[in-house]
């Protein structure tokens, strides 16, 4: 009994962690960056601005980062059009309050001329138990605290051009906060201790840019973190090229050159595959397959599409097939062996947020507020559009997920969706 009893509390505090982390959704796309929300059942298929709302909230300003969870707290940063003050703004998950409404940075003046559909709240924060961390591009990078939403550190002296705003979003890797700095005018990947802020490592893009002006250096990506032949490795996106780094370090793994810039799309877990998005200009997906060293440009891409592949949308990789809806609203099933379109249908309405995947269907965000829901399947015959639901103000933001419920981030309000 001596020995029994402690190992049933240990097993017991195990499983509660566990249960509490899988309501969890810390970072860009979630846990595992690929916008699964495993845990997410009974979510609502019908909702109106009259149904199925339990709470409704106006958050301030701007922004299209995507809304993070940690236990009963929702984050979120914000900024007005000029961007001279930046915003991380907490939302009680339960009743809807605003918790902390927190300025963390203020500029004199910004050099982002032509946001375009973007803003300079773009970057997604991470959390983690007791700390959130924010990050604005050139703008700065702040760690705080979830309780007080007191500053912890802060790093304003990493530089760039960003040009139309900033974009990529940092993650969390071991003790390491890490994030892109992808501008006009230089390009690289940063490691931050994640208690100090102080700077672990950090890479500049080893690709030759040539005559390419500034603007078609830059990149709004966001890295994943993939294990291959038992080793983690960052998988990063950027202009012109992607990456595969070791995180502990940022040694320069491989690199797979294309063409494309503005890359905001996410890399993606594909099993043997890596799925890299070249970007803007004509957006194209590039099948890498993993395992190189070196510049793998010429001996390991299996497969490259060209059609109706998203410029923005992450695509999504579930059970075995490609899933992605384009900026157009044109959705495709592609087969993993060789890239093939097994069938598309046109959805319609214009995108940027990526789908989210949760008990068999897929959440589609449009630009205008509509969400198209979707079954899917790799036999045409099986697809099924299930309703199409529509909120007043449109939205940029990925939505996130926990049982029984969506919370979405529009450009006026957060909400929460439940029965």
């Amino acid at each position: 009994m001596k020995i029994i009893l402690p190992t049933i509390i240990l097993s017991l505090a195990v499983l509660a962690q566990c249960a509490r982390g899988a309501e969890n959704w810390p970072a860009f796309l979630g846990e595992k960056g690929d916008s699964h929300a495993e845990a997410a059942k009974n979510l609502p298929e019908t909702w109106s601005e009259t149904e199925n709302i339990v709470w409704k909230t106006a958050i301030h300003d701007f922004g299209w980062s995507s809304p993070v969870i940690w236990d009963d707290q929702l984050w979120m940063t914000a900024a007005p059009m000029d961007g001279l003050t930046m915003y991380a703004i907490c939302v009680n998950k339960n009743s809807g309050e605003i918790v902390h409404d927190i300025l963390v940075f203020e500029n004199a003046t910004t050099e982002d001329d032509e946001l375009l559909i973007n803003s300079f709240a773009s970057c997604t924060p991470c959390v983690e138990e007791g700390r959130v961390y924010v990050h604005f591009g050139r703008y700065g990078t702040a760690c705080l605290d979830t309780k007080t939403g007191g500053k912890i550190w802060e790093r304003r002296d990493l530089q760039t051009t960003h040009y139309r705003g900033p974009g990529s979003s940092p993650i969390l890797y071991n003790d390491m906060l890490i994030v892109h700095y992808d501008g006009g005018t230089t390009q690289f990947v940063v490691a931050f201790d994640k208690k100090t802020g102080e700077t672990v490592w950090q890479t500049d893009r080893s690709m030759d840019f040539g005559e390419l002006d500034g603007d078609m250096r830059k990149a709004y990506s966001t890295p994943i973190i993939m294990n291959i032949d038992g080793k983690d490795q960052l998988i990063t996106n950027g202009a012109e090229a992607g990456y595969g780094y070791d995180p502990n370090t940022g040694e320069e793994i491989w690199r797979m050159a294309y063409r494309g810039f503005s890359n905001t799309s996410r890399p993606v877990n594909a099993g043997n595959l890596i799925l890299l998005n070249t970007g803007f200009g004509k957006a194209n997906m590039l099948a890498v397959k993993v395992g190189g060293k070196g510049d793998i440009t010429e001996t390991h891409e299996a497969w490259m599409l060209g059609r109706a592949v998203p410029v923005k949308p992450t695509v999504l990789f579930v059970a075995g097939h490609i899933y992605m809806m384009d900026d157009h609203g044109i959705f495709s099933c592609v087969d993993p062996a060789d890239g093939e379109i097994l069938w598309q249908t046109r959805v319609g309405g214009a995108f940027s947020s990526t789908p989210l995947y949760a008990d068999g269907k897929l959440y589609c965000f449009d630009e205008g507020g509509k969400c198209h829901i979707l079954r899917l399947s790799p036999n045409e015959d099986e697809k099924e559009i299930i309703a199409v639901n529509t909120l007043d103000d449109g939205l940029y933001a990925t939505p996130c997920a926990e049982n029984g419920t969506l919370f979405v981030r529009t450009k006026t309000h957060l909400y929460r969706i439940g029965k």
